[in-house]
Formats: C-alpha cells, structure tokens, sequence
C-alpha cells in the first residue's frame, strides 16, 4: 500500500508534545514507555495514510530507543489529538530536511531586526530591496594603497565593464578555470549583510536554482566556540534539522557555504599550525576547520562565499580565492532614487505626499552633490529614510521615536559588537575608536563652528605620532574598513582636498557622544586619572602592610599612609567637576544668543535632507565657517543621557555609567531652571522642547516646563513631530498654560487633535493664519466640549472657516463655560455663517465678545446677529468693522444697546475703540486683500471727516485728527505694500 501524504507534527515548549505522549501512553498501554519528555531529543509524529485515511504510522525518536514506529489507527490518533492546541498554518509538512531549512532560514533571515520595526510591518527585504553595485576585483586594487583608491571605488558606475551581478559570482573566470571560494568585501555600511539576506531568502523561496544546498555560518559565533568540534556538530548544533543529512553531506555536489564576518576569526594556513583534515565529523579548533573549507580539502565539491571587511582580505592566501568581488553600494543617483521611493511608499502613507517627498528628495540629490556621495552608503540612505519617517509620518500612539535614537540605531545596525581589530589585544571595539577619534575631530569642530578638516586637523585627531606598532596597526585597520563612513573628501570645486562628515548631523552626534563618554580632559587630568588607579589599587596593600607593623611597631609617621585613601576621593571630586562642565557645555550651546532666530533643528534637518525652495543662502563653494550653526550639538548630547540610548550604547562598547548620567542630570537641571525662565523666541523655545523630548525623562521634563506660563510657537512649521513633542513634554503637567500662541503654524485637523490635551489647559489661544477649516473646527468643537476646558479667549482669526466650521464652533460653544472673548475676524462666514451664529447664541451663557469684522456679512444678517446678542445675558461685544454694510445699515447698528463696534466714530466723535480697530488691523491686514481693505479704510476715512466737520469742539476736532493720521499713514503703507 502506498502512502498517499506524509507530514510531520513538531513542537516548541508549551505546545502540548507531552500531552499527546502522555495520552499516546495511556492508549497503547506499556509499548510506549521509552518515550518521556526527560529522554527525547526530539518527538516526531510522522502521518502516513493510505487514500482511505483509515490507518497512519506514528514514529518517535528518542534519545535511547533510537527511532520506533507504532501503528496506529488514523481516527483515533485524531480523536487523541482533539483538545490540543491548535497548530499553526503549514506545520504538517513534507518530511524532507532540504524543503525545513529552506522553511527554517526564510523564516530567521526574514524576521525584521528591531532597528527596522519602527517603519511599520510593511518592510519585507523584499519589498525594499535594491540591488548595489558589484565589481570584480583584483588582488592589485585590494594591496593598492588606501589614499589612491578610498574614494573613487564608491565612484564607479554600473556601466563599468568589471561590474558583475550575484548570479555571476560563481562563473568560471577568463581561463575557464571554474571558482570555487568567492570574497566579498566592502567598508562598513556598503550592504554586505543584506545582500547575504536577499540571496539566501531567494535561494529558500526557489527563486534562484544555483544551489542544492545553502548553509550560512557566522564567523562571530564561531569565534566564541573555544572547545574543538567537527564541522557536522557544528551544523548540527545550529542546523537541527540537518541532522538526517549530515551522514550523507559529502554526496550534495552543490552545496554554498556562507562564512559572514571573516574578521571575527584570526585564519592560521601554514601547515605547521593547522593540520590538513578531510573529514567533517573529526573534531578541530573552529579556525581549522574553515582553512581546510576554503583550501579545498574538506568538502572539495562546496563551494564557499566569504563577507569580511577589507582590513582582513589579507588573512585568506591569494591561491585558495577564486574571485575578489567588492561591494560598492548605491554608486548611482538612480539606485538611490530608487531605494527612497520604495522607502517611503509604505501602505500606510499618503501616495501624494510620498510622491513629494520623494520629488523634493530626488531633486536634492541632484544639485546637493555630498547628500549624493553620502548616499553611495546603503546605510546613509537608511539613515535618511529613517530620519524622514520621523519627521513626516510620526503618530500620536507611536512608541516614541527620537533624533538620537534613530542616529544610535543607526550605529548599532552597523557596529553593534564590532570590535576593531580582533588580533588586537585591546579588542577595542570599533565604535569606542570612532568615539575617541573621530569624536574628537567633530567636538573640535563644533567649537570653532567648522564642517570642514583639513589634512592636518585629521591627523592631529587620530594621533599621528604613535608610540607603537600596535597604534599603527589599529589606525590602518580602522582607514581600510571604516574611514570613510566618518569622513569623506569635499566635493565642492577647489575644496577637494578637504574632508566633511557624509551627513551634518553626524558631526554633531559624535561631537555629542565624544563629550558625554568623557573623552574631552586635559593632560593633567588624564594623568591625573591614571595616577589615581595606580594609588587605589596599590593603597589598599599598602595600608594593609601598614596596619600590621603598626601593632609591633608603634610609630605615627605610619599614620601619614592613610593619605593614600585621600587620593581617590579627591580625584572623584575633579570628575565631579567634569561632570557640572558637561551639563554648563550642554545649557550654554543650547541658549547660544547668535542662533536665537536661526530655523528651528527640525526644520533644519529638512532642508537639509529636502533642500531648500529657492536660492541657496550660501553660494556653491563658499565655506560656511562662523555661520554654521550646531543647535543639535547640545540636543545630541542631552538624548545619549537617555536610558534608552544608554543601553543602545552599552552594546556599542561606549558605557555611560548610571552615577555619571545622575550627577550631569542634576547639575543640567540647575542650569537650565535659571534659562528656562527667560523669555524665548518661537524656534528657540521649540528646540528647548525638543531637547526635553530627547531626553526622555518624564520628571527632568516636568521640572522645566512648570515654570512655562506663556507658550509662544508662532511662526513654527508644526508638523506632526513637532505637535507630539509639545504635547509628550507639556502634556504631563497639569499646570495651567496662561497663553499658547499658535499663529501662523501651518496647523491641520489632526495638529489640532494632537496638541488637545494641553490646548484645553491653555486660557489663551491664538490660532490665527492657519488654513484651518470645517474639518479642523469638528476638532475644535471637542476641546470645548470637554470638561476640563479652561479657554477663556479663542482667537481663530484669517482662517477659512466658513459657515459650516462655525456650526461645530457653536456646537461646541453651546456646553461650554469657560470661554468668553471668541474672535472670527476673516473666518469667511458670510451671511449664512451669521445666521448659524444667530441660530445657536442663545444656547451659550457665559460669552462677553464676539469679533466677527471683515466676514462679508450684509444687512439683514447683521441685524438678526445684533438682536440675538441683545438678549445674551453677558455678551457686551460685538465686532462688525469691515464689513458690507450700507450707510443705513451703519447708522442703524449704532444706537443699540449691545456695543456693535462698526466704525471710527460715535456721532460727531471718534469711537473710543479706534485704537482696538486699528491694532486689529495691522494684527492681521498681511493676509488680507489689500484693494478690499482699502476700500474699506477709504470709507472710514470719510465718516471721520464727515464727524469732524459736523462737530463744533475743538477738542473733538484735535482727537478726530489724530485719528484721520493714523487711518492715512496706514492706508499708504497698504497701498505701497510696506505694511
């Protein structure tokens, strides 16, 4: 009888495996007593049914028993198995190890890192994938020194003839010669990972037939591994599933090897140290058994591809590499191109704005030549497409995102437990280096306002003058593999000969990083540190000795050796003091008086990702200097405090110690409490905001902001990153916020519904000049519904409101008892907007002014607006200037008892709130229709003359004068567009 399917049932823990053993033991009594959860390696239940499903063939394989198989009737195994937990899609499969580990690898090397989660569940590899540029390389390119190829590698086009594709990887060369053994090489940050990532996903989705089998090995593992092994235990012990293969391995004619990070293993193939072995179950050191992988004589049929940074080519002879290929990343605008648009186009984005984005990106590119060549770097394009998510597509219940984290993240995705040089005997991992070098050089340049470097300013930073040999190795290995993802050549004409950092904010971070790990001291107190280990750990030997002679020998001098206890506590007061320097750095780069009135950091990090509309301010060439600004220096700085970042950073090899992020916290606190209480322009007050946000401390935050009573952010670009940090670093308070200024904000519905919860707590707010319309106003209704709405003046003035936004307006208005001066000055109502007003006043109580000028509003709607505000029993004021009202209709609207402010004058007088007219008028006269509003002051500059020549009083006449001045001047500033 032959089986029609077979599938395999396997369990992780707390999957039921020893309840169904258990319930298989009950049924078949003592014939399965040698299967227990204690003995199993692994319990298989294999399901081989005839075409009536009337019978199976249950096999476990235990760890003493070996394999035994029971028959089993089909129904009632299933009746066993009734009551199990459900199992998941796909796991009856077909017993074949080759199809679990293409299953196996698909699912590790498709699992999103946690540097990737942030973008949303949309970002599969191979959604986003752009193949990079790879070129055959020789053994010539790879000994040619590094200042003759370091830069024009990333240079080369995909036209060049010697580009190839992965497919090609493993053709025979020129000679016909067939390869075996390929390396593939680049600097930090080309994509060396992901492109292994994509090639294995392609080989387990069938999409590439060139192997029966791939096994990928990671060289950091295999250095941990310090007990000999054979090469079948090594799979074995990472490849479960292999195990029935493993026998059998040497058969497969077509097996790849993936051995990523060579550098992680220090290679030995003379023969004298690494013995010749063929046989892969013949346990050995794991750097002997990759030599005899690679010379060929273990598994001579597989083939091996090798990932390793260029530092460590050297390590693989020359005869046992077939092919040299290097990765060369993005080396095309268009690659570029490509990888931002499938980037940003997650499902959850707005294709216009997406298709905008992109537009400004693509155009920046284009004439910002170093944003192109920092682009060449996948990760730079990482990093750019991280920082525009940020910036355009945070959400209110995202978990919080910072600056800092994502340019932390973006370093642990490219150096996490990287270390320099593993023959070093340091083991100094990579990015502490960068840290103290490169930090260096980006600190220095912070202070003296340079992105610039020459030659000289490097060399002083990485310690030309070395003290030994093992310095120099460290330098070299550091320029050969991650150089030139700090620092690249400037490619502005004539500059060339100068370095910069690929991206401006990098500088600022490293700066940041530099300052806060403490690497900035001075000579003496560097040695005074060391100096101050030496005493601590020989003292307390010391004082040991000395207490036991002091017993024989009675002697005070002995006393004098208790000194030695002194000196390292005196040297913690010194690093105290350099813990109060980096808070006082910290508060003095953040209120620097010469960026007061700069852009704030966000918007700056836009344009310099975006660019600019319009000219440039610094021409082409023009060294920026003194001009520079580095807001984000202290912004940096204040993040990599976090908690959050700390831990990042642990992983990185750069330690911030949890006493020394306490004491630089309470001594920042100290400094910017004092700061805080000065009063800050728009953009300076939301980069000190913001650098709250950053530090992700809700009680360092509370602390700042209560002493905040007026909130002045107008003329600030609120995206909707900037409303989450307002409302994350004010919403926490439940201080009431006197006033929050709001104007001219570029605000839409869903600002409004962000900033909600601290809006409500504000007395006065002013969201003037926003394009807010119906929709926002739906919003608006809600924070006035609310009850705990504090607003007691509203001013929506020169937003397009119209008559349907102020129904919700109302609506709101009609439970609401809080606010009572509500300004819709050029709100566009219209007349059927004053007679919803007029529809819905009566159902509020508690409001006393309402400023409805320049609305368009005629006659008769302003006569049933009057006679409903009449009868409100507290509204005083109404405003109805500018308006299209007739002559008629002016003199009606003046006698009533309700104060109707219509014109300049009251009879023969000037109007005593001629000066409240006028300010509103130049308030907001820059967004208007200068011909209508002329028209307008035209008219009201013939009621003035009219009333100064009907009255007799000198006295009028001089205050009427005085204010027909006033209506001229303004009118010819109008006129001439200077107002």
């Amino acid at each position: 009888m032959q089986p029609r399917c077979s599938a395999s049932w396997l369990g992780v823990f707390g999957q039921g495996k020893s309840l169904l053993t258990h319930r298989i033991h009950r049924f078949y009594g003592s014939a399965a007593t040698g299967i227990n959860k204690h003995q199993q390696l692994i319990c298989q239940s294999v399901l081989n049914r005839d075409s009536h499903r009337s019978a199976c063939r249950v096999s476990f394989l235990s760890k003493s028993n070996g394999l035994v198989y029971y028959s089993v009737p089909y129904r009632s195994l299933s009746g066993m198995v009734a009551g199990l937990p459900c199992w998941p899609p796909g796991i009856f499969s077909a017993h074949d190890p080759v199809q679990q580990h293409r299953q196996r690898l698909n699912t590790w090397f498709s699992c999103l890192p946690s540097e990737e989660r942030h973008f949303g569940p949309s970002f599969a590899l191979d959604s986003i994938y752009v193949d990079p540029v790879i070129r055959e390389s020789s053994i010539e390119d790879i000994l040619r020194p590094l200042s003759e190829s370091a830069f024009q590698t990333q240079l080369q086009t995909p036209q060049c003839p010697r580009s190839i594709s992965v497919s090609q990887l493993f053709q025979a060369d020129p000679s016909g010669k067939p390869v075996r053994n390929v390396i593939l090489y680049g600097t930090v940050g080309t994509g060396k990972s992901t492109l292994i990532r994509k090639l294995v996903l392609d080989w387990c989705n069938e999409r590439r037939a060139d192997f029966q089998l791939i096994i990928p090995l990671s060289c950091e593992d295999l250095s941990q591994v310090s007990a000999p092994v054979s090469l079948t235990r090594l799979i074995n012990r990472k490849y479960l599933h292999l195990r029935d293969l493993l026998p059998t391995l040497s058969n497969y004619s077509n097996i790849l090897f993936i051995l990523n990070s060579l550098e992680w293993m220090n290679l030995d193939f003379r023969m004298a140290n690494t013995e010749l072995c063929s046989d892969p179950n013949e346990a050995m050191p794991p750097p002997a058994i990759l030599v005899n992988l690679l010379r060929g004589y273990m598994l001579p049929e597989a083939r091996v591809l090798v990932t390793t940074r260029p530092s460590a080519l050297k390590r693989i002879p020359r005869k046992y590499v077939g092919r040299y290929v290097e990765i060369c990343g993005f080396s095309d605008t268009e690659l570029q191109k490509m990888y931002f648009q499938v980037r940003l186009g997650h499902k959850d984005a707005d294709p216009q704005e997406t298709e905008n984005l992109a537009e400004m990106l693509s155009r920046n590119l284009e004439h910002h030549s170093q944003l192109s060549a920092a682009c060449f770097l996948p990760s730079y394009c990482w990093l750019t497409c991280a920082t525009l998510h940020l910036l355009y597509y945070t959400k209110p219940g995202d978990p919080p995102m910072t600056l800092t984290g994502i340019y932390t993240t973006f370093l642990r995705l490219n150096f996490a437990g990287e270390v320099l040089d593993i023959t070093h005997p340091s083991k100094i991992s990579l990015m502490r280096y960068v840290a103290r070098t490169v930090g260096k050089l980006a600190y220095e340049g912070c202070l003296s306002r340079r992105t610039r470097f020459t030659e000289d300013d490097v060399g002083k930073c990485f310690h030309v003058e070395l003290n030994s040999e093992e310095e120099l190795n460290l330098l070299n290995v550091f320029r050969s593999d991650a150089f030139r993802f700090f620092l690249t050549p400037c490619l502005q004409p004539g500059q060339e000969n100068l370095y910069v950092f690929p991206i401006p904010a990098m500088q600022e971070y490293l700066a940041a990083l530099y300052f806060v790990l403490g690497e900035h001291k001075t000579a003496m107190q560097r040695l005074g540190k060391d100096v101050s280990e030496i005493i601590s750990k020989a003292g307390e030997d010391v004082v040991a000795v000395v207490n036991v002679l002091s017993k024989f020998l009675p002697l005070r001098i002995f006393a004098l050796f208790n000194l030695l206890r002194v000196v390292p506590r005196l040297f913690g007061r010194v690093t105290g003091k350099n813990r109060d320097n980096i808070a006082q750095t910290m508060t003095v780069e953040m209120f620097r008086e010469e960026d007061s009135y700069n852009d704030d950091v966000l918007d700056q990090i836009n344009s310099s990702i975006l660019g600019v509309e319009g000219p440039s301010q610094l021409a082409e060439g023009v060294d920026a200097g003194p001009e520079e600004a580095f807001e984000l220096f202290p912004i940096f700085m204040g993040g990599l405090l976090s908690l959050q970042n700390r831990a990042m950073l642990e992983q990185l090899g750069c330690s911030i110690m949890n006493v020394d992020a306490f004491e630089i916290t309470k001594a920042l606190k100290k400094d910017l409490l004092r700061r805080s209480l000065q009063k800050l322009p728009p953009s300076e007050l939301m980069d000190f905001l913001f650098f709250l946000y950053e530090f992700q401390n809700e009680g360092f935050a509370a602390g700042l902001v209560s002493s905040l009573r007026d909130l002045d952010l107008s003329t600030v670009r609120m995206t909707p990153l900037k409303c989450t940090v307002v409302n994350a670093v004010m919403g926490d308070t439940r201080k009431p916020v006197a006033e929050f200024n709001l104007s001219n904000c570029h605000l839409d519905p869903d600002a409004i519904h962000t900033l909600s919860p601290l809006l409500r707590r504000c007395q006065n707010v002013n969201l003037q000049m926003n394009s807010l319309g119906p929709n926002s106003c739906r919003e608006i209704k809600d924070i006035l519904l609310h009850p705990d709405c504090a607003i007691t003046n509203l001013r929506l003035c020169n937003n397009p409101l119209t008559a349907e936004g102020v129904g919700f307006i109302m609506e709101g208005l009609a439970s609401n008892s809080s606010l009572k001066n509500l300004s819709l000055l050029h709100t566009a109502l219209g007349d059927k907007g004053a007679e919803i007003l007029a529809d819905h006043l009566g159902r509020n109580q508690y409001l006393e002014e309402l400023n409805l000028a320049y609305n368009g509003i005629h006659d008769q709607a302003a006569f049933r607006l009057v006679e409903e505000a009449e009868r409100h029993p507290t509204l005083s004021r109404v405003h109805l200037y500018f308006n299209e009202l007739s002559d008629d209709g002016l003199q009606a609207l003046k006698p009533v008892g309700v104060k109707v402010l219509v014109s300049l004058t009251e009879g023969t007088d000037a109007s005593r709130h001629w000066h409240l007219i006028l300010r509103e008028l130049r308030a907001n006269v820059g967004g208007w229709d200068h011909a209508r509003i002329s028209a307008h002051l035209t008219l009201l500059l013939r009621d003035l003359q009219q009333s100064r020549a009907l009255t007799t009083s000198l006295w009028r006449k001089a205050r009427i004068f005085r204010v027909e001045t006033e209506v001229k001047r303004m009118l010819g500033r109008i006129q001439h567009g200077t107002l």
